[in-house]
């Protein structure tokens, strides 16, 4: 992905990651519950995504149907990746440690951490 995705952008991705392939109007639909973009901005919104190449559609009578060809997955790896390097020296350790300090690690976490740290230094011998 060369291209980033603005936050207005990524609202829409969301959308299309928890459910696709969906009409414009159906993403103007979700997305009302929490903004008061009207359908001629979510068509913009989508067009920029596809001129990014993330999104896809297909024609479904007359109207369109939109998915994501980027996957959630691959775009937080992407986006991880550029904040580590314009931030951080591209070093994972102060990344982890300054979200650890500004937002507070839960137990779950701590868990979640050890053994992410354990399976990489198993798989690294």
């Amino acid at each position: 992905m060369s291209e980033q995705i603005t936050r207005a952008e990524f609202e829409v991705m969301d959308v299309l990651w928890a459910e696709s392939p969906l009409a414009a109007s159906d993403v103007a639909e979700k997305l009302a519950e929490h903004t008061s973009w009207s359908l001629k901005t979510v068509k913009t919104l989508l067009s920029r995504l596809t001129e990014k190449g993330v999104v896809a559609y297909e024609p479904d009578g007359r109207r369109y149907l939109y998915r994501p060809i980027l996957a959630r997955a691959d775009y937080a790896q992407s986006a991880t990746s550029r904040l580590a390097d314009q931030l951080f020296g591209g070093r994972a350790a102060p990344l982890v440690a300054h979200l650890a300090e500004q937002r507070g690690l839960s137990r779950d976490d701590i868990k979640d951490l050890e053994a992410l740290l354990k399976e990489l230094k198993r798989d690294g011998e």
